[in-house]
């Protein structure tokens, strides 16, 4: 493993390889292929560098779940500009431009995402426009359709998104959420479209599958 350095494409070339998520085998990404040491890396360093935890280093469920829906339905999202929102590794991203969105903007706060989408992007052969801009708050900049993987782990972010997301979808932009029931998914205002079983790991699930659906979020 080498240390964080300032240069977030060498560290995410030196700790991680092309794998393809189990439920994505038509995209790879670059991928921790041990979860602990890279996290515990991470979690080392956090508090002299601020360096984030490396969401951006897995294929999380939720993540996974929607980019297959928008796959296999490509119509989501094909001509229509799409935003990609908390993109960690721009799975979903990429999924959204092999699938005809144009244009796609991935966003992640993370600057070591930000490179990992960039990367992830070139090894797919799509064109993904990457910003680290805390969006949520700011009103709509031609976004049709908004994708969100698995981001209501914490409660404070969570109701942030959710009620700017409700705002956009009031008018008109299409909010799909790709989740696996974490803690803080709303209770209410969701229409399910699919569910899928995800194979994931202890390490990082506490189980080997996860059950996860498809949302999309219904105006408030």
């Amino acid at each position: 493993m080498t240390r964080p350095s300032r240069d977030p494409a060498a560290f995410i070339r030196g700790n991680t390889a092309l794998h393809e998520p189990p439920l994505i085998p038509e995209i790879s990404l670059h991928l921790a292929s041990e979860i602990v040491p890279i996290w515990q890396m991470t979690e080392e360093e956090l508090e002299k560098s601020g360096l984030p935890p490396p969401f951006w280093a897995f294929a999380w469920a939720g993540g996974q779940a929607l980019s297959r829906y928008i796959l296999d339905n490509p119509a989501v999202v094909s001509g229509k500009s799409v935003l990609d929102f908390g993109s960690g590794s721009g799975l979903i991203g990429i999924a959204a431009a092999k699938s005809g969105g144009k244009p796609v903007l991935s966003a992640d706060i993370d600057l070591f995402a930000l490179e990992a989408i960039k990367l992830n992007a070139s090894s797919n052969g799509v064109q993904i426009e990457a910003t680290a801009e805390d969006l949520v708050g700011v009103e709509n900049r031609g976004w049709e359709v908004i994708l969100v993987g698995d981001m209501c782990y914490e409660r404070p972010l969570a109701e942030r998104i959710e009620a700017w997301l409700r705002r956009l979808a009031a008018e008109g932009v299409e909010v799909l959420i790709g989740d696996p029931g974490r803690t803080y998914l709303p209770k209410s205002g969701l229409e399910k479209l699919v569910s899928y079983a995800v194979k994931t790991t202890r390490e990082l699930e506490d189980t080997d599958v996860r059950n996860t659906s498809v949302w999309r979020l219904l105006p408030a």
